[in-house]
């Protein structure tokens, strides 16, 4: 069991807070992997309010009390390096700039966490000789990660954000050596594990990919090629895992079920595999049991059960979510007080 990378919006100005020292220690109740929320690695790469980074000195220290308190409880704390891309705006942007991406394609406007239609400002293509500024951008997050005490590094190449906008072809509309092909569409996510991999070394480095999904108009034609290439594409370099989320779950006979597309990759992947996707406590077992996975992630059950692994032992009841306040910035509400097994009895 893995916790899944949870933005939760609650890290001011950017910098990690002393409350995400209990959020976190509270989900280390069993040792285990816990991979952070979504944490920018620039300040070009922010999208969204309050979102932990890892580029200043001040986010480094600010992170060592958190990891720590991970790993006094036993736990193996990855953290999720991110660059939004075009899922931002000006105010994000350093001097009010422009988002960066692989295209000048803005994304649909959608409604977000808190019901509002956001609209987001139109990106700026990067130019070939702008992207290894990038890719070093990867790189330095990635080593300022493994002084802040983390153990390892999950690159986000999945959900829309900038290395799956350059993935897939839905966004990626470049003529050069970063688009066209599958392989010129894929460069840019393999430079920067590649990168990341030659900093911090290749066994504390993982990936998220998401080749099903549509996020942000982000989707691809050929999703089962696309993971494939990927995968066979990520051996070369011998990181240590590979986290792929499931299709959206679809309705089969009145109920909900997971697809369960992911496992051609899984077997092509040289390394642990990581499945994600509305898992739950019958059909999680059921995944492992069979090979299909090696870990699942779980993600909302894991924001109201701080003790998730402890209440799948003992097939307990589980508290139910608050999707009101999975993105307040409140430090205890819908963060730290959703209650242990033991306070329930």
């Amino acid at each position: 069991m893995v916790l899944a990378p949870l933005g939760r919006l609650r890290s001011y100005d950017n910098v990690p807070q002393p409350h995400a020292i209990l959020y976190y220690s509270q989900r280390t109740t069993e040792g285990g992997l816990l991979i952070s929320e979504a944490t920018a690695i620039s300040e070009t790469a922010r999208g969204y309010p309050h979102t932990p980074g890892i580029w200043t000195k001040e986010q480094v220290e600010a992170w060592k009390p958190i990891v720590d308190a991970v790993h006094d409880k036993g736990g193996i704390f990855f953290c999720q390096i991110w660059h939004t891309g075009r899922v931002s705006d000006y105010g994000y942007q350093p001097n009010g700039q422009a988002p960066i991406s692989c295209t000048d394609k803005p994304p649909s406007p959608t409604v977000l966490y808190d019901d509002i239609i956001k609209e987001y400002s139109p990106p700026r293509r990067l130019t070939i000789d702008e992207i290894p500024q990038v890719i070093d951008d990867f790189r330095i997050a990635a080593k300022n990660a493994i002084e802040a005490g983390f153990d390892g590094v999950e690159i986000h190449g999945a959900h829309g954000y900038l290395i799956e906008q350059f993935m897939k072809d839905s966004v990626n509309d470049r003529a050069d050596k970063y688009g066209g092909t599958l392989e010129n569409r894929c460069r840019f996510a393999l430079e920067v594990v590649e990168a990341v991999a030659d900093e911090i070394g290749s066994d504390r480095v993982g990936i998220r990919l998401s080749p099903f999904s549509d996020y942000e108009d982000c989707y691809d034609s050929d999703p089962e090629a696309l993971g494939l290439y990927m995968v066979n594409s990520l051996n070369k370099y011998g990181i240590v895992y590979c986290h792929v989320v499931e299709p959206r779950m679809c309705v089969v006979e009145g109920r909900y079920q997971i697809p369960h597309r992911v496992f051609p990759m899984r077997e092509a992947f040289s390394g642990t595999f990581i499945a994600a996707g509305g898992y739950d406590r019958e059909e999680g077992n059921k995944v492992v049991a069979e090979g299909y996975t090696d870990l699942v992630a779980y993600g909302r059950l894991f924001l109201s059960n701080p003790d998730l692994p402890k209440r799948f032992e003992l097939n307990a009841d589980l508290n139910e979510y608050d999707r009101s306040a999975f993105y307040t910035h409140d430090p205890v509400v819908g963060y730290t007080d959703y209650p242990f097994l033991e306070q329930t009895c």
